[in-house]
Formats: C-alpha cells, sequence, structure tokens
C-alpha cells in the first residue's frame, strides 16, 4: 500500500491541482501573488502532510500529528477560499461553491481518517511492549 491509495491524498491532490489552476487563471494579477499564493502553499501543505504522516506511520503519535497538521492547512486553504470569494477577487460562483464543498468534505474525511488512527492504529512500540509482556 503507498499513501497514494488514500482517498484523503487522492482528494487532496485533485484540489491542489484544481486550486493551482483556479487562482492562476481566474484572479486578479495582484491578488496572484497575495491570497493566491498563499492558498496554493495551504493546499500544497495539506497533501504533504499525509505523505510526511505516512512515511511516519510506524509511529502512531508521529502519524497522527502530521494528520493533524493536514487538517489545518485544509481548513487554512478552506478560509483563503473563503476571502477570495467573499472580497470579489474570486468572481466564479459555480467555482466557489464546488471547491468549497470539496475542502469541507476534505476536512471531515481527514478527521474522521485521524480518529480512525488513533482508535485502531499500533505503533512499533506499542508493538514491542506487547510482545515483551506476553512473552514473560
Amino acid at each position: 500500500m503507498s499513501y497514494k491509495d488514500l482517498g484523503i491524498w487522492q482528494e487532496s491532490r485533485e484540489l491542489t491541482i484544481l486550486i493551482h489552476r483556479a487562482t492562476i487563471e481566474q484572479l486578479p494579477k495582484f491578488e496572484m501573488y497575495e491570497e493566491g499564493a498563499q492558498i496554493r502553499r495551504s493546499i500544497k501543505s495539506t497533501k504533504s502532510n499525509i505523505v510526511e504522516g505516512y512515511g511516519r506511520r510506524r509511529y502512531k503519535q508521529d502519524y497522527v500529528r502530521f494528520l493533524v497538521y493536514a487538517h489545518a492547512s485544509c481548513d487554512e486553504t478552506r478560509d483563503h477560499w473563503e476571502t477570495l470569494f467573499e472580497t470579489g477577487s474570486l468572481r466564479n460562483e459555480q467555482l466557489y461553491h464546488q471547491v468549497h464543498s470539496r475542502l469541507e468534505e476534505l476536512s471531515k474525511g481527514i478527521h474522521r481518517f485521524i480518529q480512525g488512527v488513533e482508535r485502531e492504529h499500533r505503533s512499533v512500540r506499542e508493538e514491542r511492549s506487547e510482545y515483551t509482556v506476553s512473552a514473560e
């Protein structure tokens, strides 16, 4: 299995591409370098933190920490998206609602994924301590 098999990564990848293109093609030039640049960084951070967490999945605490970072970056992205629309920099209402809805769903998905990892994931340290206890 790879991080690419995770639904939250797949959705964050699609949103990264969509938001990147939208902020290049749909925003006024001055906004491309201010709010546009910031939202591109935050959505890319969402995707990257999912990948980094997956890379540290042997350790439950590290895995959860990076998933929490991804969740926070997703929420930051949603806030930037709302700001672009509310200030009139993003005028495409259909695109706004489409992306906003997907960001909300991604945020919920990451939250559910974190809950699953916290509930079911066993880190290397936990497996070692259980093995040590049962071996005695």
